[in-house]
């Protein structure tokens, strides 16, 4: 059967469903034209939501760092999203102490290298003219690990060598500082100072020989103090002998190589004595009258020079004066001092770098911290930095002292700087 539909009305679909209402050809093609535009749309969508996960991909490849974490020396490589040095550390699971040194500082950005280090504090025991006390230091010598609390080791009598490591003790360190001791003996007054431990010490230190009669206001064994005053009682005979102290004088000079408020003792001084043979009157246990019969001086006193700087200390940018050490500036041309002698053409500045190199290598070109993996001359943190001088840089002196100027130069400024800095905090 065939049924004939006018042109220009209604579909076959739409002839074949009664519940389907009639259309025009224009509704028709509105109807196609809402169709496709609803498919483009849908597509639309697709292609957002493509481009932001591959934004997405984009801004994490961004971010993603390569770091390398540095404990005590051991290396650690990791990748991150972490924007700061302490998430890093957190999310490795490495926790530091109030005591440690982290560079950079756990609050800072990941530096542009990448390269963390941790240098993890040990406790120091010290006896401080016989007061206990606990100190934490990331150094590795004694001697280092007291510039950290201000204690200069050649100013103190210690009862390890300086260079100790102080990973290597299992006894507290014994430090006795300078004290200003009085002693009254044979009439004549004597202050001085000293680095002795005990009384019998001290009055030892200043040139003082007891005889077994004779008796001291304290006790020979009681510690010495600082502002103490001894007095000593020479036992006495009515008619006989005796022994007298001769007091030593002590001379200053102008010294134009030390800086102001500096002294340095030149010569200790150490009092003489005399033995004196005399006859005695006493009337009622007390003398009346006195006649020397002899004379003889055991030893002269020696008198003590002390030389007080005269010249002007170098200034920080701020204007505090730099403590500059008195060091040995006549070096060997052929060793690593000479070569940085070379360099370094100011007096001033060439002391603070001796006295910085010295505390911190000893200025040997392999020197190694096992702890942290500072190496060579400067200590370079680590070690591989110097390789921007030059690739001889683990063995050559002249191209880590070349570096370790260079660093100094940008972060201090000068070798005072970098001196002064450490004299603040114990590195540089």
């Amino acid at each position: 059967m065939s049924t004939n539909f006018p042109s220009g009305s209604v579909t076959r679909a739409d002839a074949l469903s009664d519940a389907t209402p009639t259309l025009t050809r224009a509704e028709a093609g509105r109807a196609r034209r809402r169709a496709r535009k609803a498919r483009r749309v849908r597509f639309a969508a697709r292609v957002a939501v493509l481009s932001l996960l591959c934004g997405g991909i984009g801004v994490f490849a961004v971010v993603h760092r390569n770091v390398t974490i540095e404990v005590d020396g051991v290396k650690t490589s990791t990748s991150t999203l972490a924007k700061s040095v302490g998430q890093v550390l957190n999310d490795q699971g490495i926790v530091v102490s109030a005591h440690d040194i982290v560079a950079p500082g756990v609050d800072e950005a990941i530096p542009r290298d990448g390269e963390i280090v941790v240098r993890r504090a040990r406790a120091l025991d010290l006896s401080i003219d016989g007061k206990p006390q606990r100190v934490w230091t990331t150094e590795p010598t004694v001697e280092a690990a007291l510039a950290e609390i201000g204690v200069r080791a050649q100013d103190v009598a210690l009862s390890v060598n300086r260079s100790a490591a102080v990973s290597r003790l299992d006894h507290p360190v014994r430090i006795q500082t300078p004290k200003t001791v009085t002693v009254e003996v044979d009439g004549v007054t004597i202050t001085e100072e000293t680095t002795a431990a005990t009384v019998g010490e001290a009055l030892s230190d200043l040139g003082v020989v007891l005889s077994a009669a004779d008796q001291v206001s304290v006790d020979l064994d009681a510690q010495a103090s600082d502002g103490q005053t001894l007095v000593v009682d020479r036992a006495q005979l009515e008619d006989g002998q005796r022994t007298e102290t001769t007091k030593f004088k002590t001379i200053t000079k102008e010294d134009p190589s030390l800086f102001k408020g500096e002294k340095k003792v030149v010569k200790k001084g150490r009092v003489g004595e005399r033995v004196i043979t005399y006859k005695a009157t006493t009337v009622a246990g007390d003398t009346v009258a006195e006649e020397v019969l002899a004379e003889v001086v055991l030893s002269k006193p020696q008198n003590k020079v002390v030389h007080v700087g005269t010249k002007e200390p170098p200034r920080t940018p701020s204007g505090r004066a730099i403590s500059v050490p008195n060091v040995n500036i006549n070096v060997s041309p052929s060793s690593a001092k000479g070569i940085a002698r070379g360099m370094v053409k100011d007096d001033t500045e060439f002391r603070c770098l001796v006295a910085l190199w010295d505390r911190e290598s000893g200025w040997k070109t392999t020197a190694a911290n096992r702890y942290s993996g500072a190496y060579g001359i400067p200590q370079a943190l680590p070690g591989s930095k110097m390789a921007s001088a030059g690739s001889d840089w683990q063995t050559n002196p002249k191209t880590q002292i070349k570096w370790g100027l260079g660093y100094i130069k940008g972060r201090y400024g000068t070798p005072c700087g970098a001196w002064s800095a450490f004299q603040s905090k114990g590195w540089y």
